[in-house]
């Protein structure tokens, strides 16, 4: 109905290398190559918006000044001012903001200044994860995300889990959307890197792959200590992306254990898909997760999954098809599991083909409409067919 239109769309989001962040990145990459016009309103350029230049997507950074009177600088305000001043200058016609800390609260304010001006904005809010089930939570907070919640035009999270998880919660009494995160094939498919993986692996080793932000929530502890069994029985090698507050213990952990000789930190990379490629597992023992979209772009490059059973995990990792749950803390039946499948290239290859089809349900092609549309209802008041 609106395929020959296009929009101006804020877009507030984390630049950091979490999931919000990269959801939020890749979407407004997309609705960019659609033609619509994106603002990213963010404190510095974001993580995954560095590949490439488009000439409808522009950066807006949110800069707090410092002064003598306070501690910490207050990036609320600062942030209110920048979704006005790009709201009132470039036009938008609606505002997108992930993650509910502070995002929708200073949405919601620069919102209501802006009405005063005569300009409509509606805000669109999608609830990623641990702004909800973590940080949300919090009592000094949890009374002003509620807020920010209530007062946001839509409400749209990650998952069925965490739908049902912020209505047992905060006990709101507004209709929650659930579009879940996606793949893009264009970025996230297997490729052939056998040059780069006999660099890994000289001697046909199996390897293993986590992805996270290091946050104590990851238990990257886990996938260390499972490692530690695993190599015992298979030959393999351990490669862990990303970077954060638990680098140097998981790194202490693994001279403890001895394993540094067939480990890999090799630090945040933004060409993840290329170490996907070439593993054979995913471990993710986090101890939460809403969604799982580090284990659904591994799961795209032909890459089983051993995930813990919690939040979003069993909605994209189909136990003994695409891969296995365990109990959180387990580490111990997640080596067992590593173990059995690593030693049956059948079943190997069996779960691979399997995690890869049932990461089409999340493609990019089906998952872009489900927000199109909701922005149309958003700006045009009408329900997109």
């Amino acid at each position: 109905m609106f395929e020959n239109k296009s929009l101006n769309i804020g877009i507030v989001c984390y630049p950091t290398y979490g999931g919000s962040g990269v959801v939020a990145t890749e979407l407004g990459l997309a609705l960019a190559n659609k033609g619509h016009n994106i603002h990213f309103i963010s404190y510095r350029q974001p993580e995954r918006l560095s590949r490439q230049y488009f000439n409808n997507v522009f950066v807006h950074e949110v800069r707090p000044q410092n002064y003598p009177l306070f501690e910490f600088p207050p990036y609320e305000l600062t942030l209110i001012g920048k979704i006005i001043e790009v709201a009132k200058f470039e036009k938008l016609d609606l505002l997108h903001v992930h993650y509910a800390i502070p995002h929708a609260f200073s949405a919601y304010n620069a919102k209501m200044m802006l009405a005063e001006m005569g300009i409509h904005m509606p805000i669109i809010t999608t609830l990623h994860g641990t702004d909800v089930t973590l940080v949300g939570k919090d009592s000094s907070v949890a009374p002003v995300v509620k807020y920010s919640m209530q007062q946001s035009d839509y409400l749209t999270a990650v998952s069925e889990f965490l739908k049902q998880e912020t209505y047992d919660y905060f006990n709101i009494d507004k209709d929650i959307e659930v579009i879940p995160n996606f793949v893009d094939f264009g970025k996230f498919s297997k490729k052939q890197f056998s040059h780069f993986k006999v660099s890994i692996a000289p001697n046909n080793e199996k390897v293993l792959v986590h992805v996270s932000n290091f946050r104590k929530v990851k238990r990257v502890q886990d996938v260390i200590k499972a490692f530690d069994l695993i190599s015992r029985e298979i030959p393999s090698k351990l490669i862990l992306v990303g970077d954060g507050p638990e680098r140097s213990n998981m790194e202490a952990l693994c001279r403890e254990l001895g394993t540094c000789d067939n480990t890999r930190f090799i630090g945040k990379l933004g060409a993840v898909e290329d170490i996907l490629s070439i593993a054979d597992l995913f471990l993710m023992p986090s101890e939460t997760e809403s969604f799982g979209l580090a284990a659904l772009e591994a799961m795209a490059c032909e890459c089983p999954v051993i995930s813990t059973d919690v939040g979003g995990f069993p909605e994209i990792n189909i136990e003994g098809k695409t891969g296995y749950l365990t109990q959180v803390g387990d580490y111990q039946k997640m080596a067992e599991l590593s173990i059995k499948l690593l030693k049956n290239n059948g079943l190997l290859s069996e779960f691979r083909k399997n995690a890869y089809n049932r990461s089409l349900d999340f493609a990019l092609d089906k998952v872009l409409p489900l927000y199109e549309g909701l922005y149309w209802r958003a700006v045009e008041g009408v329900k997109v067919v």
